[in-house]
């Protein structure tokens, strides 16, 4: 049986959101037990009717909750009772096989790298979200946990994305390509010019620079950035989603000819809007700690939290962490030699 660590305070509409995702997703899957942590009084009126799993629901009294307005580092170091703090001292600990939350991220990244620790050669972790590209997903990573790189950064980067789109969407050499302003070789900054050649000499598949304009083109299974610009990337490519679906809905419903056609085409947009929507994926997984910690996004809907919480399971029941770690070691002794 896995065992998932939630954060039931974390997320706009918690708790309510993430109680009802956790009863989804223990009712979606009985080898999942869950500890639903936060404050017991909040989450137990979020919980009714919910005798089918009680014996795979744990309740957990967390007093303190870490909000967005908290300064991340010193709301881990200092609100020891918290969601975030309890989760991941409880994946350090191995009394729980996974941590979803959808609060403060910056709590998460704090949490991960000074409670539940990185991978032993990893220099950052990362956030590293599944994006559409048309054909299936490609991997986001960083979009957002480390806005200043190092060069030396980025290779492990593409390491570890390749490792969980190997290990989570089943494809055996992940290409990874590097988010630049051109696909030549001598083209970007002074971060890009310095990663490419250790990207080219990386242990991974690599494909070489990747535009803008080709993120989205099925270029690259992994796409690799400075947490910076990936997260300018991840922000435009949600605006524009939503900006699309509002301007066909407008334009469908501006006349007679619009409404019927779209009224012929719903279950084509239907499906559209399901590709494009988040809450079918999960959350982004935070790579290169030593564990399984999975960030749902803070508008996460109950079935989005239950979507991340399978996720989780799923990181541990494929050792994403495990195939990480072994991923960087070979890396490192790689360059020593």
């Amino acid at each position: 049986m896995v065992h998932i660590f939630l954060d039931a305070m974390g997320g706009d509409d918690a708790p309510k959101c993430t109680a009802e995702g956790a009863l989804e997703a223990l009712r979606a899957d009985s080898g999942l037990k869950i500890t639903l942590a936060g404050i017991r009084s909040e989450v137990e009126k979020c919980l009714a009717d919910y005798d089918d799993v009680r014996d795979r629901l744990i309740l957990l009294d967390t007093p303190e909750v870490i909000t967005n307005h908290d300064a991340p580092v010193m709301a881990v170091r200092q609100k020891k009772q918290s969601g975030i703090v309890r989760g991941m001292l409880a994946v350090r600990e191995g009394e729980a096989d996974g941590f979803v939350s959808a609060g403060s991220t910056g709590a998460v990244l704090a949490g991960g790298m000074f409670r539940l620790g990185r991978i032993e050669g990893v220099e950052r972790p990362a956030l590293a979200p599944l994006l559409p590209n048309g054909k299936g997903f490609f991997c986001l990573i960083d979009c957002g946990a480390n806005v200043d790189c190092l060069p030396a950064y980025l290779p492990q980067f593409g390491i570890m994305g390749s490792a969980y789109m190997k290990q989570m969407r089943g494809i055996d050499n992940p290409r990874v390509g590097l988010v630049n302003i051109g696909a030549e070789v001598e083209k970007g900054n002074a971060l890009s010019k310095a990663a490419y050649p250790l990207m080219a000499e990386a242990p991974f598949n690599f494909v070489g620079n990747i535009e803008g304009r080709d993120i989205t083109a099925d270029m690259a299974d992994v796409i690799v950035s400075d947490g910076f610009s990936g997260n300018l990337i991840l922000k435009f490519m949600e605006g524009v989603a939503m900006t699309l679906l509002g301007i066909i809905k407008k334009e469908m419903m501006a006349d007679f000819r619009g409404k019927l056609g779209g009224l012929i085409a719903k279950p084509a947009f239907r499906r559209v809007k399901k590709v494009m929507d988040y809450t079918e994926v999960g959350g982004a997984p935070l790579l290169g700690v030593n564990g399984v910690v999975v960030k749902a996004h803070g508008s996460s809907n109950a079935h989005a939290i239950a979507c991340a919480v399978r996720q989780a399971v799923l990181m541990k029941q494929k050792d994403v962490p495990g195939v990480i770690r072994e991923g960087i070691r070979k890396m490192n002794e790689g360059s020593q030699g």
